[in-house]
């Protein structure tokens, strides 16, 4: 009995001293481009069919460098690290580039919209940190914003807010993008306000 147990032990840690090995060497694909990502949202979903219920997973994954870009993607498969996998790869491939005040902050107050549900950004001051629910939490880390005010209204479904969030973030503009467009100056608003 106690050579089993021995034995038993002996394979754990073999098995474990090369899955030590293989994860010290071996590095994801979004850690050598140097992005971060979030996982947003599980689901798991059923067909009913005539054999029985098929089960499926779709993820949300927030993908980011923290320094102003940031993606979200929807992955679907049979597996669940697999449809992890394809939100990542998704998620890259929409990344956008956002405007950064101080590489911490919006640069004003944004209302993204998708179906019903709709989030409310704005920016805060120093020190504020990051105010929000986990769905919007994930996006506004990964695009690297430090400081940050929002409310999510409306629908609660991960998806909508998700969507919402990146659609405002897509509508921010800066002060001198605005006044190229309208070709005058405009004077900066003084931070004292």
């Amino acid at each position: 009995m106690d050579n089993r147990n021995k034995d038993s032990r002996d394979n754990r840690d073999n098995r474990d001293s090369r899955d030590g090995s293989n994860r010290k060497t071996r590095e994801s694909k979004l850690e050598e481009a140097g992005l971060i990502d979030r996982l947003i949202a599980i689901n798991r979903v059923a067909k009913v069919t005539k054999g029985g219920r098929n089960f499926g997973f779709n993820a949300i994954v927030a993908v980011g460098d923290a320094k102003g870009k940031v993606g979200v993607g929807l992955g679907k498969a049979t597996e669940l690290p697999e449809a992890i996998r394809k939100a990542q790869e998704d998620a890259r491939k929409s990344m956008i580039s956002i405007p950064l005040i101080d590489e911490r902050t919006i640069p004003h107050k944004i209302l993204g919209r998708h179906g019903s549900g709709k989030v409310m950004m704005r920016p805060a001051s120093p020190g504020t940190g990051v105010i929000a629910g986990a769905a919007v939490r994930a996006v506004m880390e990964c695009a690297g914003i430090k400081d940050v005010l929002t409310k999510s209204q409306g629908s609660n479904n991960p998806h909508n807010v998700v969507k919402a969030a990146m659609k405002g973030l897509r509508d921010l503009v800066l002060i001198d993008r605005v006044s190229g467009l309208r070709h005058t100056a405009v004077a900066r608003r003084s931070s004292d306000g």
